[in-house]
């Protein structure tokens, strides 16, 4: 593999003109965590999921104080069967373990789709290819960058 994910985002942003924020900080595992760390708010968090729906493999992207409800992503995208990938697969198909994975299916050639509730934001959050890298950017940039499929399928 060439240059790391995280430096492929940083590469990508920069390309783009895009002010972001890129923090190192201790290892986390939660979403909670990566907001203490970062010292954001925990709605700012963007959690990118790994799911395989049907024949394809996709970027899920919701509010990290949120969880994607697979009946509303399965209805709003006209999915038959949806199952997030194991840590084994994970690390297959994006060499990130579980916590590392941005919301940049660009990046990891899966398409990206994002739930709507995190565009109240205007600043998003989020791991960057590493549990202890965060990029802290406008979520405005973030869209017009990615250009993911948006939905609504966040769940509490």
């Amino acid at each position: 593999m060439s240059a790391s994910v995280t430096e492929r985002i940083r590469e990508l942003l920069q390309d783009r003109a895009v002010s972001f924020t890129l923090k190192e900080h201790a290892p986390v595992k939660t979403s909670q965590e990566a907001a203490d760390v970062r010292g954001t708010p925990l709605h700012e968090g963007a959690k990118a999921l790994v799911f395989a729906a049907d024949d394809a493999v996709v970027l899920a992207v919701v509010p990290a104080h949120k969880r994607v409800g697979t009946r509303a992503f399965k209805r709003a995208f006209g999915v038959k069967n949806l199952r997030m990938v194991n840590p084994d697969e994970l690390r297959e198909l994006t060499g990130l373990p579980v916590g590392a994975v941005p919301p940049f299916g660009s990046v990891l050639d899966l398409p990206t789709y994002v739930d709507r509730g995190l565009l109240a934001n205007e600043r998003i959050s989020f791991n960057a290819g590493s549990r202890s890298a965060s990029i802290v950017m406008a979520c405005r940039d973030y869209i017009a960058v990615e250009q993911p499929t948006l939905g609504d399928f966040a769940a509490d």
